[in-house]
């Protein structure tokens, strides 16, 4: 019955952290066990009770600073100096600027609304399809979870008590590979379609755009640094890289207005407040299931139908994949986690930070699949393509992605190689 209300809750446009809470205060109920209604408030305080979710709203408020202070700006005209000459050279600087931004941002989906504000009217002004640009820079805020630091690498480091300095490690090489495979579809699409002839910046050019990049820089290597010397946390980055993004955006670059610090004080406090207690109510509901025993149910029906751990990563991949096209990211990774990760570990013997990345990344997807698709919309929103136009320019960035979580799930060398 519990499961029913779930459902009901949840396709009747019940935000997603009620829908959690409900449906765990229905079981209490149902169950007739009221003596755990006591441990409801300890539960959800419980769920956001950890040092390492402080580095959420910290990266969430340095992308605001680097938008308010010009400092993404710069790093889109920097990535014009290395491939701006190429044909199709629009669209490569599209995916190397969201590449720079995947290392500071951590959010797929204020990645994509950054980016698209930034890059599709400029695609269309040089001749690009409408569709495609925002496919692009839809394409490209994939690589926000993958690539260090992430915000759902955050949260899974938390579910999982690993260390998540090392989780950001272990998303290297995964971010490597799908940044190669989206460059490769550029020039293949390249092909098929007459991209407009790129432009190389004269020498002068070029060094003012680099040295104005400069301060920027500093962001994602003061956080992926600080991290690998050890030196910081990743909290603690994130609260340097916010410090770093004020200084420049205020005295170097000029660009940041103390009077705008109030709103995008608020819009960081708004958007890091839902989804802290979106992992509250999460964690009441991951109690529930962990009361009724589900992972332990689950294991015994999945190690019925194989013992190999590659065809478990694959059934999982699926799973995941229709559970992402219906319910937000974090939240799904914030369900499954407690289920499916014990199973990976104990019955296949799965490494959890390979287990991680494939998560993250799966999940990720139904930022850009109907009939959620929250980073689809964005998209669409900035761009004013209609979805489905985004969805089908989409299906070979879809494709890329697919082919390397088949890859990662076969070799677990590609997560652990760093660590």
């Amino acid at each position: 019955m519990t499961a029913i209300v779930f459902l009901l809750l949840l396709f009747g446009a019940v935000p997603i952290a009620l829908v959690l809470a409900l449906s765990a205060i229905w079981y209490i109920q149902a169950s007739g066990n009221e003596v755990l209604y006591a441990s409801f408030a300890q539960q959800l305080y419980s769920g956001i009770e950890s040092y390492g979710l402080l580095a959420i709203p910290l990266f969430m408020l340095t992308g605001e600073l680097m938008n308010e202070g010009g400092l993404t700006r710069r790093l889109i005209q920097a990535a014009r100096v290395f491939v701006g000459g190429f044909r199709g050279g629009l669209a490569y600087i599209n995916l190397l600027a969201n590449m720079f931004m995947a290392a500071i941002i951590g959010s797929a989906a204020s990645q994509i609304a950054v980016m698209a504000r930034a890059m599709v009217p400029a695609m269309e002004a040089e001749g690009y399809r409408r569709d495609f640009a925002a496919a692009t820079t839809a394409a490209g805020g994939l690589l926000s979870p993958i690539i260090p630091p992430s915000m759902l690498f955050v949260i899974y480091g938390v579910l999982a008590q690993i260390p998540i300095g090392d989780m950001f490690m272990a998303g290297i090489i995964p971010g490597l590979m799908l940044s190669a495979s989206f460059f490769v579809i550029i020039a293949l699409v390249g092909l098929t379609q007459s991209f407009p002839k790129g432009k190389w910046m004269n020498r002068s050019e070029a060094l003012a755009a680099l040295r104005d990049c400069l301060p920027a820089a500093l962001i994602p290597v003061a956080i992926v640094g600080g991290i690998l010397l050890g030196v910081a946390t990743p909290t603690e980055s994130a609260a340097v890289a916010s410090l770093i993004a004020f200084l420049i955006g205020r005295f170097i670059y000029r660009d940041l207005k103390i009077t705008r610090l109030g709103a995008l004080f608020v819009r960081t406090a708004t958007s890091s407040s839902l989804v802290i207690f979106l992992i509250a109510a999460a964690n009441v509901f991951g109690w529930v299931i962990i009361y009724e025993a589900l992972p332990q149910k689950l294991a015994g029906q999945i190690t019925s139908i194989t013992s190999d751990p590659f065809v478990f990563l694959l059934i999982v991949n699926l799973s995941l994949f229709v559970i992402g096209m219906v319910i937000d990211g974090i939240a799904a990774l914030i369900l499954v986690v407690p289920i499916l990760l014990p199973i990976a570990q104990m019955h296949y013997d799965i490494d959890p930070f390979q287990f991680g990345v494939i998560v993250c990344l799966n999940l990720v997807l139904g930022l850009l699949t109907p009939p959620v698709g929250a980073g689809l919309y964005i998209a669409s929103a900035m761009s004013g393509t209609p979805p489905m136009q985004i969805v089908r320019a989409l299906y070979p960035f879809l494709i890329a992605v697919a082919l390397i979580l088949v890859l990662l799930s076969w070799a677990p060398i590609l997560t652990t190689a760093l660590i």
